[in-house]
Parts: C-alpha cells; sequence; structure tokens
C-alpha cells in the first residue's frame, strides 16, 4: 500500500514553471501512488530525480516497499546529507508520523513531507524549496520498519542514497520535447477531427430537410386537384 500526500505542493513547480518529463513521472506517480494507497494496490520501487535547478522546486524520491502488503507495520523515516567535498552526513530530516521535523538551520522552511500520511511508510518522498547551489551532494534515505506480528516485532533497515547536482538551467530531456511534438499534432488531429465531425453532421442534416421537402412536392404532384372556394363562398371549377 502506498499513501501519497501532494501538500499542495507535490502536483506542481514554484512560480508555474513547466516540469520536465522526468519531473511528470514522478508526478504521475506520486498521483497513481495516492489512489493506489486507497485501495489497497501494489507498491512500485522508481528511482529519484537527480538533477534540480537553482531557485526551483525538488522532489527527493525514496521508496521502499514490504514485501507484504497484509502485515501492519510502523515505520520512520530519517533523510541525511552531505554535501560535496564533506566527510561526513548531517541529519536533516525526521518523519514519525504524524510529525516531520526539519533539524538543520540551512534546510529550515525549505522542506516539506511528500511521502505516505500514515505510520506504515512506503513512500518518503520530500521536497525541497528554493533550491540553492549548496544543496548540491549525497541525500541518503533511512526507513526503519517494524513489523507488527502476533508476539513477534522484527525490525528492517532500508538505506537508499541519492545523489543530486544543481545546475543553473534546467536542461530539457529529449522526451519532454517528443511529448510536446505529440500533445501539439493530437490536439490538431482532434480538432480536425471535431471540424470533419460538424461539417458531416451539418451535410447530413441539409440532405435530410432537402429529401423531406422533395417527398412533400412529390406528395403534392400526386395528389387530384380539389375544387377551389373563392373568398366569397363561391365554388370554382
Amino acid at each position: 500500500m502506498i499513501c501519497m500526500w501532494s501538500n499542495g505542493k507535490a502536483l506542481w513547480t514554484p512560480c508555474g514553471t513547466l516540469m520536465t518529463a522526468a519531473q511528470v513521472r514522478w508526478t504521475l506517480f506520486l498521483v497513481f501512488g495516492l489512489l493506489a494507497g486507497r485501495c489497497h494496490g501494489g507498491c512500485s520501487e522508481v528511482d529519484s530525480l537527480t538533477e534540480a535547478v537553482e531557485g526551483r522546486g525538488f522532489t527527493l524520491g525514496c521508496i521502499s516497499c514490504k514485501k507484504r502488503e497484509e502485515v501492519v507495520a510502523r515505520t520512520t523515516v530519517d533523510w541525511h546529507f552531505k554535501a560535496r567535498g564533506e566527510d561526513h552526513f548531517a541529519h536533516i530530516f525526521h518523519y514519525d508520523h504524524p510529525s516531520a521535523d526539519v533539524l538543520q538551520e540551512a534546510f529550515r522552511g525549505r522542506l516539506d513531507w511528500l511521502g505516505t500520511q500514515s505510520e506504515d511508510v512506503q513512500a518518503g518522498a520530500i521536497a525541497i524549496n528554493n533550491v540553492t547551489f549548496g544543496d548540491a551532494g549525497t541525500y541518503r534515505c533511512t526507513f526503519q520498519r517494524t513489523l507488527i506480528l502476533p508476539g513477534y516485532r522484527p525490525s528492517v533497515s532500508v538505506e537508499k542514497e541519492v545523489e543530486l547536482s544543481v545546475t543553473s538551467v534546467g536542461n530539457r530531456e529529449t522526451t519532454a520535447v517528443i511529448s510536446e511534438i505529440v500533445m501539439y499534432v493530437l490536439i490538431v488531429v482532434l480538432q480536425l477531427w471535431l471540424i470533419g465531425v460538424l461539417l458531416y453532421c451539418y451535410k447530413k442534416t441539409l440532405d435530410d430537410a432537402n429529401a423531406r421537402e422533395a417527398r412533400k412536392a412529390l406528395k403534392a404532384q400526386k395528389e387530384p386537384l380539389h375544387a377551389e372556394v373563392d373568398c366569397d363562398g363561391v365554388k370554382l371549377e
């Protein structure tokens, strides 16, 4: 089960900027992850994005799926960060439902929890707002999961790392360009199809109206001539 929570920020990049194809993939995963969680669907481990743009928002993805969905678990998630050139990791974030705590002053006010909003965490994504070049480095995501079994509570620890780079200008992926081209082509094709349908319906309606008029005229020709009566009631032959 995956339960995602956008917190109003998961689906859009700041300042109305367009998302790259990779961001679109992660966004779609967040959406379907939320829906999957509500209907007890499956879990899929997707790698995080690795390139952020200075001044924009960025989602650090981290997913650890349980092997047995029916087993209830209590999970905490910790994020550590090691800047480039440094030797040690700093503890920057801790999530223990329902609390999400930012532990480093450099990240205070810039980190948001985008993962599972429950004790049974499988998605530990966080968002970095207003990315700086100082955010480049290695991020380590750690799941501490305790399985709740009758008379037995084993613990499992899972670690994943994300090597993040920061650029001044976002690089548009080839897939993003192709996606836009396909989108515009589909829009044009759909508009042409709609115009064709409208023309077909107009022509069919006009043909039906002409056919009705023709049938009326033919019927009038076949009917016998009736005696006509003038305005004074005098029958005219």
